[in-house]
């Protein structure tokens, strides 16, 4: 029997004031606003019905979280839903940004130029303002989703709610993108109340490999203008 779940599906938080604002949010706890909590709701409702409603062959859904307030919000939209407990995890936290955390683009581009196009051209540039490197969140995101895995069985549906950079660079590091473009720009980031989904292929000797099944989809309303302009 396989010692890992069936499914993870990881899932970008909703929209935030920074987020409208182009703002670096990493590690700050800014919380979902008023058009990122209807984000939220909508994503809850598509995944209970595309994963949970659709296979009651699947008996157990396992959430965890990021323990900041904005994904800790949009795990408990789906959780609550399906009626499931949420697993704050700080392995899950969004990249930390260091000193250029709550600075828009157009600031950053004005204080830091040329630290800012380096960035920009995915050469490190914001290393230099106490950026955690993009490699150990890769490491410590594989790390979470490995030990949540070990947790659960082939019965077991594993729902990770996480942040942008976190799920880009945990992906490519999984996948092993990471040792062929070490720059990790080879996954674009996901929109707001998206999700990933990846699904196990097993070997005769017991290792398994994660493969990317479903990559950035959102729920109907996302398709569409609605998804920043709700009529709330």
């Amino acid at each position: 029997m396989p010692q890992h779940v069936r499914s993870i599906t990881l899932v970008r938080h909703g929209r935030t004031a920074y987020n409208a604002e182009r703002r670096l949010q990493g590690q700050i706890d800014i919380p979902l606003d008023e058009v990122g909590r209807w984000q939220a709701g909508q994503t809850a409702a598509a995944l209970k019905e595309l994963y949970v409603d659709r296979r009651p062959d699947v008996t157990n859904h396992l959430v965890v979280c990021s323990d900041l307030g904005r994904a800790v919000d949009t795990a408990r939209a789906f959780a609550d839903l399906i009626g499931v407990e949420t697993h704050p995890d700080a392995r899950v936290r969004e990249r930390n940004f260091g000193e250029w955390e709550g600075m828009s683009g157009e600031e950053l581009a004005e204080r830091y130029p040329e630290d800012f196009r380096l960035w920009q051209e995915h050469r490190d540039g914001e290393l230099r303002h106490g950026a955690e490197p993009k490699s150990e969140v890769g490491h410590r995101g594989v790390d979470a989703l490995l030990d949540w895995s070990a947790r659960g069985g082939d019965d077991t549906d594993l729902y990770v709610f996480s942040h942008g950079a976190w799920i880009s660079e945990t992906l490519q590091t999984l996948m092993g993108l990471d040792i062929t473009y070490p720059d990790f720009a080879s996954i674009l980031s996901m929109r707001n109340a998206h999700w990933s989904r990846l699904i196990p292929l097993d070997f005769a000797d017991g290792g398994v490999r994660w493969r990317l099944a479903d990559y950035n989809h959102g729920p109907q309303a996302a398709r569409t203008d609605q998804w920043e302009h709700p009529a709330l």
